[in-house]
């Protein structure tokens, strides 16, 4: 069977809507009435998707949102409560988080967290895995695990402090206190904000521009960016002279040359 039929049959989702249009995937939490907090089978349907985006080309960049009035309000606590006597259960959803936020920070595609309400506990985690974020200025977000006697269990203590300052992440993560968008955009979590009613436009725009970059070049610049992070300078610039190398028998770098001595917009095969 080819690989174009094999992906006629769409994948039928519960919990998220996935919409594909012009090279873009957006992926919707719909739970707007637990303000789209993530239990089980949403985790199993967002790596599902992620899995089906990576493999799809024709999906060059991804948006996250939430349905409703919340982006994510983190673990569902109906849930979560409902394994208090199931260590191996707990103990699996957990992993969970950490294996569906690494699926979006490993994606080959770069992947922006469209912000349109509350991002609090899992939330904020989900919005620190992504790329780029845009917010709603009516967006709140916050880690409130320490304010219910936890700990983050999806990522929070490693990448809040690599994202914004470390005595503020500390602060943030050892208060519970939530921040405004503004906020947020003044600390560097989110790259802008924006009124409500423009949300989408703003998302969209920021989109389709990503869309039309080159996707062997997005690939290998958000590798090396995330791995640049964990190794020290030195170690960092040995794999971008490596990637670079690899990164010169590409397509893609072939046409935009071409495209630079022609004076024209490139087109991208992906290759």
């Amino acid at each position: 069977m080819r690989e174009s039929q094999r992906r006629t049959k769409p994948v039928q989702y519960k919990k998220i809507i996935v919409e594909k249009k012009d090279r873009i995937a957006k992926i919707t939490l719909n739970r707007p009435s637990d303000l789209n907090a993530i239990d089980k089978d949403t985790h199993l349907e967002l790596q599902a998707a992620l899995k089906d985006i990576e493999d799809d080309p024709e999906a060059r960049v991804v948006v996250i949102t939430g349905a409703g009035r919340a982006f994510c309000a983190g673990a569902d606590l109906k849930y979560a409560i409902s394994l208090v006597d199931k260590p191996q259960e707990m103990a699996a959803f957990g992993q969970l988080f950490y294996d569906t936020y690494n699926m979006i920070e490993d994606l080959s595609k770069p992947v922006i967290a469209s912000v349109n309400g509350m991002a609090l506990a899992g939330g904020i985690e989900l919005l620190e895995a992504c790329d780029i974020a845009i917010a709603s200025e009516d967006a709140r977000i916050g880690d409130q695990h320490a304010t219910f006697g936890l700990i983050p269990g999806g990522g929070s203590t490693q990448r809040l402090p690599r994202q914004i300052p470390l005595k503020k992440a500390k602060e943030l993560l050892l208060t519970g206190d939530w921040i405004t968008a503004k906020e947020a955009e003044a600390l560097g979590l989110v790259n802008k904000t924006v009124p409500a009613d423009k949300l989408e436009e703003a998302t969209m725009e920021m989109a389709q521009k990503l869309a039309e970059r080159s996707p062997m070049a997005s690939k290998a610049i958000k590798m090396l960016v995330n791995r640049g992070m964990q190794v020290d300078l030195h170690t960092g610039l040995l794999l971008e002279k490596g990637a670079l190398a690899a990164h010169a028998s590409t397509e893609d770098r072939q046409e935009g040359f071409n495209a630079f001595l022609e004076k024209r917009k490139p087109n991208f095969p992906g290759r």
